[in-house]
């Protein structure tokens, strides 16, 4: 029963923040009047998807992602509605969408929680506030190399904070910080993450042109790869730091 549980607490929080980080994409794009062709939560086997005029909707068995296929974005489009025919102002504020809405959520929960607890909002707004503060100083440690293996966590390790919590508040708490870092995280320029699109639509603004189809394809890879690497080093930490 407990195992079910765990399992269920994770599925609800994971599935939750890829909810809301591709639908801030999704809803973002439709406003922007980009055709959006899929909207998927989860990887894997589709068990449930709904056809509409346009966009076809997935909810899939794995939730640790998603993903939002938007028109142009993966192959040439004439079409008005193409993504690629956005100008970068628009591309920019829809790949911004996501990551931003992570962090919203999370910092709005963190107070919201803190003002509870304090029983008094302004007490609330002063711990969250500190914790902003922790959350620079954590990414300047990251930068730095200072932060220590232990300290680094990755899928394994955030699945065993999500059983281990006790009750609401602490599930609650658990999803405002996994919300922050999950923005934070995307907003990496790294290629494949959302901040490696920024980068380059940023530099796109400074150029005025397009960076080359074959550039951004080798960045992709060399992005790829990278994120591979961290993947593969903290999984391996987190199963680590189980068995001490």
């Amino acid at each position: 029963m407990s195992i079910i549980i765990g399992a269920l607490k994770i599925i609800i929080l994971i599935g939750f923040l890829v909810f809301i980080h591709e639908g801030a994409h999704f809803l973002v794009a439709k406003l922007s009047g980009v055709k959006v062709l899929e909207f998927s939560v989860g990887f894997g086997k589709a068990i449930y998807s709904k056809k509409t005029k346009e966009t076809e909707y997935f909810v899939r068995m794995i939730p640790l992602g998603g993903y939002v296929r938007m028109l142009g974005e993966e192959e040439e489009s004439d079409d008005d509605r193409s993504f690629e025919k956005q100008p970068v102002w628009k591309r920019l504020l829809i790949v911004l969408a996501g990551p931003f809405i992570n962090i919203v959520f999370g910092l709005g929960l963190f107070w919201v929680l803190a003002s509870i607890y304090n029983k008094n909002a302004y007490y609330g707004l002063i711990v969250t506030k500190r914790y902003i503060v922790l959350l620079f100083q954590s990414i300047g440690q990251l930068f730095s190399g200072t932060v220590k293996n232990a300290e680094v966590v990755g899928p394994v390790g955030i699945s065993t904070l999500i059983v281990n919590t006790n009750g609401l508040f602490e599930f609650f708490h658990l999803l405002s910080i996994i919300s922050v870092s999950l923005g934070i995280t995307n907003l990496l320029p790294i290629p494949g993450l959302d901040g490696g699109k920024i980068l380059l639509y940023l530099i796109e603004i400074i150029r005025r042109k397009k960076v080359s189809e074959e550039f951004e394809t080798k960045l992709t890879a060399i992005g790829m790869l990278i994120l591979l690497t961290i993947v593969v080093f903290v999984t391996a930490n987190d199963i680590g730091n189980l068995f001490r």
